[in-house]
């Protein structure tokens, strides 16, 4: 790599790791973060009498510029907040001081994703492992972490207004994503059939009919398979909590099934041991979840609407050049997740793979992608 394309990230890391350029890993792939593992000699292993510990290394990251942001952010520092979480929450990253630096550890093993792909069941002593993690999530009430929050007090639903809650996520994909970008995507939302009643129809599909109230208690809100690691003791890690937020307990278990992709069978009993489980930890976590756990993964299936044809135009655009051979890869993706949207979103037409790639293909055209 030459010296005046290394980012300034990497060159951190490369400090930082002692000027040994080889031996920083990365970049990892991630869509907020720059990231690259550095070894870190001087600190301490969990075990130090054990010769086969892991060794000690960490993440040196830095925000990519120019992100399109798709979610809420609720608190100031992930690494605040994972101090915070120190001794209440179980398998999150540990942080390590250098200099006036606080970095996250590094969990070396392989993601659930990676042994596990989305549509495959999840061993039952990993199921057993991220239900602890819930459990110990309904624990966490508003006001008892000391971790500070980026949020306005006015953009946060009272505790137990879960219909409130629900309402500021769908403002924030109507205000943040959908018409934040309208200048550079208002074409190609119309042409698949997404325009601003889009919002009017999902408001009254999943906010009007109106939910239960349910105790706020801390959520991760991004629980998927690539936000889990499993370590040579098969010990589970969560990792990435950018997206955590206080709101309605049922919201993390809609996420987590959306992304999880779970077989049927074990979406149930999964479901039925959360339901336990949350209850029994705070009283009225589940209240009305026959009804209100199909609203909740209703609007996930629409906010992945927005910010997954955003997506796909990035990922076409491969460094300034239509990616053609991932076209057809991304128009039956966009068109799956318009398909699963249709009834929250009003649609009276799902669009065609066909109407979707051509779509795609013509909205880089007209921004000046090359496509020859």
């Amino acid at each position: 790599m030459s010296a005046e394309r290394v980012s300034p990230t990497r060159e951190r890391a490369v400090q930082m790791s002692g000027g040994d350029a080889s031996a920083v890993e990365g970049p990892l792939e991630g869509y907020h973060h720059e990231t690259y593992v550095i070894p870190l000699p001087d600190a301490a292993s969990e075990d130090e009498d054990d010769e086969d510990a892991d060794p000690v290394r960490a993440k040196c990251r830095s925000p990519r510029g120019e992100l399109l942001w798709f979610d809420r952010r609720c608190f100031v520092s992930e690494e605040q907040l994972l101090q915070a979480l120190q001794g209440r929450i179980t398998g999150v990253p540990d942080l390590i001081e250098v200099g006036e630096i606080r970095l996250q550890r590094f969990i070396e093993g392989r993601t659930l994703g990676s042994r596990y792909a989305a549509g495959r069941m999840v061993p039952e002593p990993v199921l057993d492992q991220i239900l602890t993690l819930f459990r110990q999530l309904i624990h966490v009430s508003p006001g008892s972490l000391n971790a500070e929050r980026r949020c306005r007090p006015e953009d946060r639903a009272e505790d137990k207004d879960c219909a409130g809650f629900l309402e500021v996520l769908v403002r924030f994909a109507e205000e943040r994503v959908y018409r934040d970008n309208l200048d550079s995507f208002e074409g190609l939302f119309r042409a698949l059939g997404v325009g601003g009643d889009s919002f009017g129809a999902l408001r009254k599909h999943v906010v009007v009919p109106g939910l239960a109230e349910r105790p706020f208690c801390l959520l991760h809100a991004d629980l998927h398979r690539e936000n889990f690691v499993l370590d040579r003791t098969s010990r589970l890690w969560t990792i990435d909590w950018e997206l955590a937020m206080f709101g309605d307990p049922l919201y993390d278990l809609a996420t987590h099934l959306y992304l999880m992709r779970y077989p049927a069978e074990q979406e149930r009993r999964l479901t039925e041991r959360w339901c336990a489980t949350a209850e029994a930890i705070r009283p009225g976590s589940t209240k009305g979840w026959q009804d209100d756990l199909p609203r909740l993964l209703d609007f996930k299936r629409a906010q992945s609407v927005f910010t997954d044809v955003i997506r796909a135009t990035q990922i076409l655009d491969n460094g300034g050049a239509f990616s053609w051979r991932r076209w057809p890869i991304e128009a039956r993706r966009v068109q799956r997740v318009l398909a699963r949207a249709a009834v929250p979103l009003g649609f009276d037409k799902v669009p065609s793979v066909r109407t979707v790639a051509a779509s795609l293909l013509d909205w880089h055209r007209f921004r000046g992608t090359r496509t020859s």
